[in-house]
């Protein structure tokens, strides 16, 4: 499973973003040169304290892939 999967299936389950809204900011123009939660931001979609929620989980998720990474390089 993609990051970007599990980043939008966090956003729907957790901070109740839309299917709809995700899908229209993924056409949006603007999405290849701004992060998927800056623009849910910008757009008012989510609050700040939702867009610093999404960057804590993006940084744990970092860790638990880095983390998996050790484990599978090191055995």
């Amino acid at each position: 499973m993609g990051s970007n999967t599990r980043l939008i299936q966090f956003l729907q389950q957790e901070l109740a973003v839309s299917s709809t809204e995700i899908a229209v900011l993924l056409r949006h123009p603007e999405q290849a040169h701004a992060p998927l939660p800056m623009l849910l931001w910008q757009y008012g979609l989510i609050s700040l304290q939702q867009l610093i929620q999404i960057f804590d989980w993006l940084e744990a998720q970092a860790h638990l892939n880095s983390d998996n990474w050790l484990l599978v390089n090191n055995n």
